[in-house]
């Protein structure tokens, strides 16, 4: 790349697709936060236990290494976060693959039905948006956000190659 990101000359559509991604990220997040409420968890707990339970209903359960990376945490700190979710009764570990070693996190059936429950009271918009919109422009989207994905994961692996570790308070 050959251009300054921050002062490179963007189109407007290019900044409205970045201010609508934030959007979509902090009114994520704010989703995550009523879900930690409705779980009566923390809110990293509360996303712990979405992803685990996003991944298992589509058949790609995670490993407790999986979970930390998507969660930015290390993994003793993770173990220390699955020990309170499986203790609350959300999540167990199971040794599924051939390699005994591997484990594998499943969230329980009653907190698959509680979250349900909280999709249902607070998912009806998003929704409809999904069902109403038309499926070319959803392959459009999907596609267009795999890229985006694919790119930000790259940008990842470099700053971590530079040994540049995200954390609070940190500095590169």
């Amino acid at each position: 790349m050959t251009d300054d990101p921050l002062t490179a000359q963007w189109t407007s559509a290019q900044v409205e697709v970045m201010h609508r991604l934030r959007d979509w990220v902090v009114d994520f997040g704010e989703l995550n936060q009523h879900l930690a409420a409705w779980m009566r968890l923390p809110g990293t707990d509360a996303n712990a236990l979405g992803q685990i339970i996003w991944a298992a209903e589509a058949g790609t359960p995670l490993s407790p290494a999986q979970l930390a990376r998507q969660l930015g945490m290390t993994t003793g700190a993770t173990t220390i976060l699955l020990n309170r979710l499986e203790a609350a009764g959300h999540v167990h570990r199971s040794r599924e693959n051939t390699d005994r070693r591997r484990v594998t996190l499943r969230p329980t059936a009653a907190a698959r039905d509680r979250a349900r429950q909280f999709l249902g009271l607070a998912g009806t918009e998003i929704a409809t948006v999904l069902r109403t919109t038309p499926p070319d422009e959803l392959t459009a989207v999907a596609t267009f956000l795999a890229r985006m994905t694919a790119a930000a994961d790259q940008a990842n692996l470099r700053l971590g190659r530079h040994g540049l570790q995200a954390g609070p308070g940190q500095q590169p």
